[in-house]
């Protein structure tokens, strides 16, 4: 499965070969003293160092129910209206899909497979970056990029890694991915991390948010004991407001989603002066005037 895959979760290795994650996790560890792969927090990866990246059919098969339940929670932060961006990657791609039924909305994206979810939603306006394509996520990067970004403020940006730590934040394994990623922040009043149990812990090359960057992590609940599970602690204590998508086997709806009581997380601060806790900060956001 890892090979076909590029990473398989633990929760999806226990689930095929009808088996408690305990010995699947066992399991994985036996296979890695080989050398036949890598263990990460939560699941598994072909064997590889900081800069190795699977391909991006191997990313969307990768954890995909826990994805969709992380884009379904993820919808459920934006409301009419509002300008919001929508960075590269698998799980962004899920998100994308579903605010197609937001109404008033203008999306921000440098994915094509983003842009390509909203073509068709009439009551959705995309504005696509420019930049050079970067094929193996269907990403615009690169100096166009960062250039049609200047000027631009939107309410907050969805963005999804390749790993994500306390200590370092948000990271991936491609330079020019993760300088695209620091503008599309540097364009958003908010950052929301999209990432599901198996990043979390993960640390790659190339940092693109650090932790007290981030607003928000939507993520699914990690097995219980494991380093993911501490490494959620660890980023509320860096002030982030973790939010855990509804479990498996659950239908995922807007509202299958509950704000994690991770002990040491802050409370969270005022609201702005007429900031219903949906809407943008103050700034004048890009959108449209209702």
């Amino acid at each position: 499965m890892v090979r076909a895959n590029g990473a398989v979760s633990l929760r999806e290795l226990a689930r095929v070969v009808q088996t408690s994650e305990v010995t699947v996790r066992r399991d994985v560890r036996a296979l890695e003293a080989e050398g036949l792969l890598d263990r990460r927090h939560g699941g598994a990866v072909l064997p590889g160092g900081f800069g190795q990246e699977s391909g991006f059919h191997q990313r969307s098969m990768a954890a995909s129910a826990e994805k969709a339940a992380i884009a379904e929670c993820a919808a459920g932060l934006v409301g009419e209206g509002e300008a919001v961006i929508v960075g590269a990657g698998t799980t962004a791609q899920e998100l994308a899909r579903r605010l197609a039924r937001v109404p008033g909305l203008t999306v921000v994206t440098n994915s094509l497979l983003a842009a390509q979810a909203l073509a068709h939603a009439g009551r959705v306006d995309v504005v696509m970056t420019g930049g050079t394509l970067r094929g193996s996520d269907y990403a615009l990067v690169g100096s166009g990029a960062e250039l049609s970004l200047q000027g631009l403020r939107v309410a907050r940006a969805f963005l999804s890694g390749a790993g994500l730590t306390a200590e370092r934040g948000l990271s991936t394994s491609n330079m020019l991915s993760a300088s695209a990623d620091r503008a599309l922040v540097k364009a958003a009043a908010e950052v929301v991390v999209l990432a599901d149990h198996t990043k979390l812990g993960s640390d790659t090359m190339f940092q693109t948010v650090p932790a007290e960057k981030i607003t928000r992590l939507v993520t699914d609940q990690p097995p219980e004991g494991s380093p993911g599970a501490g490494e959620l602690e660890a980023l509320a204590d860096r002030g982030v407001r973790v939010l855990v998508a509804g479990s498996r086997g659950e239908q995922p709806t807007a509202a299958a989603h509950r704000e994690v009581p991770v002990p040491g997380q802050r409370p969270p601060g005022p609201l702005p002066p007429g900031h219903d806790g949906r809407h943008a900060h103050a700034g004048q956001p890009m959108g449209r005037r209702r």
